[in-house]
């Protein structure tokens, strides 16, 4: 049931594959970078197939298995092999499907006429190391098999959440402020009163000064003495007379 094997970095035997067998009939993607390959000669019937990387292995020929084994593919990745001549790529007819194909770093890139070469040579390809024929970039791959999508959506959550709890903190500083604003208003309200019952007593006292200033000396030489407990003098000599 894998339908998706990765090998890179693995050491072959003898520069040839070993242990993939055509158990792995279902197999869709194969990757087999960097493993010292010299051939794909045991490759087994894989008619599910349709990405194959060779990349950075010594394949110079032989491709003619490909088109015996693998008739489905679509891309190929051939990029820092030792491919070098265009004739070398002439198996590659028999894959109809294969419209994309890469041979980065190969010598056959050298070539004078190289991308029209090849073009001319295997029409049904559309991209050559990533452009097609006018010279215009493949689109990226499938998002969904990259695992791209899930990193925009991930992305978005997170921005959502990110929006979300600035929102809460608004509303929370907005809550903050309204409270601060009671509060000052209280005081005020506080400070307000208490000027106003300073004024009140103040007031009083006014008037009870001015109401001894309106009575005669002497009643008001009586009247502080009363109030602080005092006995007037003529009060004590009538005392004594008596």
């Amino acid at each position: 049931q894998v339908k998706e094997l990765v090998l890179d970095n693995c050491r072959s035997d003898d520069g040839k594959i070993v242990g993939l067998s055509s158990d792995f009939e279902n197999l869709e993607f194969l990757s087999m970078i960097n493993i010292n390959l010299l051939s794909v000669s045991n490759l087994p019937k894989l008619n599910k197939l349709r990405k194959l990387e060779l990349s950075d292995n010594r394949i110079s020929g032989g491709l003619e298995v490909l088109a015996e084994r693998t008739p489905n593919l679509t891309h190929l990745n051939l990029s820092g092999n030792k491919i070098k001549d265009i004739n070398t790529l002439e198996p590659l007819k028999k894959l109809p499907n294969l419209h994309s194909l890469d041979l980065f770093n190969c010598e056959v890139t050298m070539l004078i006429n190289y991308r029209e070469s090849v073009f001319t040579l295997l029409p049904q390809l559309t991209y050559l190391d990533g452009f097609d024929a006018n010279d215009r970039e493949a689109p990226d791959s499938d998002p969904e098999a990259d695992g791209d999508g899930l990193e925009d959506e991930y992305e978005n959550g997170e921005e959502e959440d990110d929006d979300e709890e600035d929102d809460l903190d608004e509303e929370v500083i907005d809550d903050e402020e309204d409270e601060d604003d009671d509060l000052e208003g209280e005081e005020e309200e506080d400070g307000v009163d208490d000027e106003e019952e300073d004024e009140e007593e103040d007031g009083e006292d006014d008037e009870e000064d001015e109401a001894d200033d309106d009575l005669p000396r002497g009643e008001k030489r009586k009247r502080n003495l009363e109030d602080e407990g005092e006995e007037d003098p003529e009060d004590e000599e009538d005392d004594e007379d008596d």
